[in-house]
């Protein structure tokens, strides 16, 4: 999984609120088991027309956004059913960073394990990130892991909060198969041990 530790990158606005995991990826997207082109199936039936053809007034639709990596998200973000396919549209589109003041608990847990940061702020917090991600261009906001922090094109500085394991997990890029495999030695050397003590158990 790619690590996560800095972040520079436009912001995009979405203001709406209870955005669910069918809004992010619609269900007759789920068939398949490849990330890879989900990113274009993203927010599907509110960024483009029946038609097949783009939105204009769609937040990602617009030449300011097209290269968005953070959203800046109304709140209770990622409710609904429990699809993985949501962060891995978000992932295949370039989001890495999501902040709202809430967020599902399945979809937030998702996030993690695919190398997306989501980042809940106080109401007056996420007012002054909307501010500053409706700017276009010039919403360039700065994620930093490490120092638990988010700094806007103003200069100014916000922390959040975040849990110990889960920073850990983003900053190696550590899912679960990543988590499982730094105990390697550990269970090579209890494998070895079996062999030993108990030969019958290989035949």
């Amino acid at each position: 999984m790619e690590k996560f530790t800095k972040l520079s990158g436009v912001a995009a606005p979405m203001p709406l609120v209870n955005i669910d995991t069918d809004m992010i990826i619609p269900k007759q997207y789920l068939k398949t088991i490849q990330r890879a082109g989900l990113g274009d199936k993203l927010f599907a039936e509110m960024r483009y027309n029946n038609d097949g053809s783009e939105r204009e007034d769609f937040v990602l639709n617009q030449s300011a956004y097209r290269g968005a990596q953070i959203l800046v998200a109304g709140d209770n973000f990622g409710c609904g059913s429990s699809r993985e396919h949501a962060p891995w549209a978000l992932a295949d589109f370039g989001i890495r960073c999501v902040i709202s003041t809430a967020f599902a608990d399945i979809f937030y847990n998702n996030c993690f394990k695919n190398s997306i940061l989501p980042i809940q702020v106080s109401a007056k917090d996420l007012e002054k990130l909307m501010d500053d991600a409706s700017r276009g261009s010039n919403a360039t906001l700065s994620i930093d892991l490490p120092a638990q922090e988010i700094k806007g094109p103003d200069g100014g500085t916000l922390s959040f909060e975040l849990d110990p394991f889960r920073k850990h997990c983003l900053l190696n890029g550590l899912d679960d198969i990543g988590l499982t495999l730094e105990k390697t030695e550990k269970v090579d050397s209890f494998e070895a041990l079996q062999k030993l003590s108990q030969p019958w158990l290989q035949k």
